[in-house]
């Protein structure tokens, strides 16, 4: 049935959702509030363009739309109608009426595991600067050259990415890892000695559960990682800090507690030690090398930030001189691509990449193949080592502009070492400042920082600051360290 419609449609020429898409968004709303009944025509494409002073071809692409949902139909010679069979947005309900929200608890008990807290992201305030954990900028992220890699691997013969693939990860990116890491981190591995993950934290969590047995004794840095730890804790290790001084992890401590009885396994980030950014000596790597072959200790090697050194030739990991098999490395490209761009990996003997394939097939079967064939793209043409390279040029003028601005601000009150790498200062606040209330004051004028006690496995923790200047630019530093001033 033919009936005149007061059209009272507007679309957005500014907004990024797209104008035929507005303009079928806007047509269903019409119709679910009774302005637009089934059978009534639809404007010509040619009187609806003209009316919201949009392309012909863009009413075309809403009408098309509209048809393919269901809300409309085209007869020929004659134009658009609205349905007179509307698509069915509420099922048939049952029993009582649909619930009106949801529950606010459960009515069954749920099992907390040991290790794991609840951790929800919350943004921060508009105008408040977060030193955080070193994350990198996103605002350097490679978005170009990935878009293109994805556009290539979803539209050429490489759609076979979309099916099923192999747990251990996508062949390519596996393949391409094992050359870069054996290029530049004398790793010698292969593509079978690879497995890929979703991030760091997956390649940390499917590690902990190959190796610990409930009641193993783990042995970890005294100030370390706590996400690797809550990993372990799930697992059912019992933890033991080891303490770390200015080369590193104390593996004389590891010693003294061999002597004491079985340790399963030592987690240890020797790089750029995670929080004090300190680098293990070479001494001392060859010394944990030699008591993990001797004891059968597993070795966990987190070479957190390797990418980012600045200053000299990087020692090269743990895993380089591992004669034995002891070392299982876990690496991140989340770190020179973006956070929010998940891709980890570990490197250990083909038999220990298979168990952890198989764990791993139980909670996420496979990775995300697009986004991995993608990356091993950009690896293979060099792309992703030229894009590390560039970002550390910006992230060594951002250190340095953290460093200098902390001499100015804060020179009597605190004391740091500018670390010859990684993407945060270690700050250690000189006596009679306490850091957690210093942190609070400064959460006050409108800066985050996250005090010492928080990397503690145990008691108070030093009185300091890990400071990530990553995401931040010259100039947000600079203002981040004055609030942090005035918060003292």
């Amino acid at each position: 049935m033919l009936r005149s419609w007061k059209m009272n449609l507007e679309v957005d020429p500014a907004s990024n959702v797209p104008l035929f898409v507005q303009l079928s968004r806007a047509i269903v709303r019409d119709v679910e509030r009774g302005r637009l009944s089934p059978g009534d025509a639809l404007p010509g494409t040619r009187a609806m363009a003209q009316r919201l002073g949009i392309h012909r071809n863009t009413v075309d692409a809403a009408y098309r739309e509209l048809i393919q949902q269901g809300w409309a139909a085209a007869e020929p010679s004659r134009g658009t109608f609205i349905s007179t069979t509307l698509p069915v947005k509420t099922p048939k309900g049952f029993g009582s009426s649909p619930r009106q929200r949801m529950p606010q608890q459960p009515a069954f008990p749920l099992e907390t595991p040991r290790g794991v807290r609840e951790d929800v992201a919350a943004s921060a305030a508009r105008g408040v600067l977060i030193f955080n954990d070193g994350t990198p900028d996103v605002r350097l992220a490679p978005s170009l050259a990935l878009a293109r890699a994805f556009r290539r691997v979803l539209t050429g013969r490489a759609r076979t990415t979309l099916g099923a693939g192999d747990a251990r990860g996508e062949p390519l990116l596996r393949g391409s890892l094992a050359r870069m890491l054996s290029e530049t981190r004398g790793l010698a591995a292969g593509e079978d000695d690879v497995l890929v993950t979703r991030g760091s934290q997956m390649a940390l969590f499917l590690v902990a559960q190959a190796l610990v047995r409930p009641g193993d004794v783990i042995a970890v840095e005294a100030l370390g990682y706590r996400p690797a730890w809550d990993a372990l804790r799930l697992a059912g290790a019992r933890l033991v800090g080891l303490p770390v001084d200015g080369e590193g992890l104390r593996v004389d401590a590891l010693r003294t507690l061999l002597a004491q009885g079985p340790v399963r396994a030592v987690f240890v980030t020797p790089h750029h030690q995670y929080p004090t950014t300190v680098t293990l000596t070479v001494a001392r790597r060859l010394e944990l090398l030699r008591l993990a072959a001797e004891s059968g200790v597993a070795v966990v090697e987190d070479d957190y930030d390797h990418e980012f050194h600045y200053e000299g030739r990087p020692v090269l990991p743990l895993a380089s001189a591992d004669r034995s098999g002891s070392v299982v490395y876990v690496g991140s490209l989340s770190k020179i691509m973006a956070p929010g761009l998940r891709l980890g990996y570990v490197v250990a003997p083909a038999p220990v990449v298979r168990q952890l394939a198989a764990l791993r097939a139980v909670v996420d079967r496979q990775g995300d193949a697009p986004l991995e064939r993608a990356v091993a793209e950009l690896l293979e043409e060099g792309e992703l080592q030229r894009h590390a390279r560039r970002a550390r040029r910006e992230y060594l003028a951002r250190r340095d502009a953290l460093a200098e601005a902390l001499h100015g601000a804060l020179e009597d009150h605190v004391d740091f070492e500018v670390p010859a790498g990684g993407l945060a200062l270690w700050v250690r606040i000189r006596e009679g400042r306490e850091a957690g209330g210093w942190a609070e004051r400064a959460r006050a004028e409108g800066v985050h920082v996250t005090a010492g006690h928080s990397f503690a496995l145990e008691g108070q923790g030093p009185e300091a600051f890990r400071l990530g200047f990553a995401s931040l630019n010259p100039t947000e530093l600079r203002e981040a360290v004055r609030r942090l001033a005035r918060a003292r």
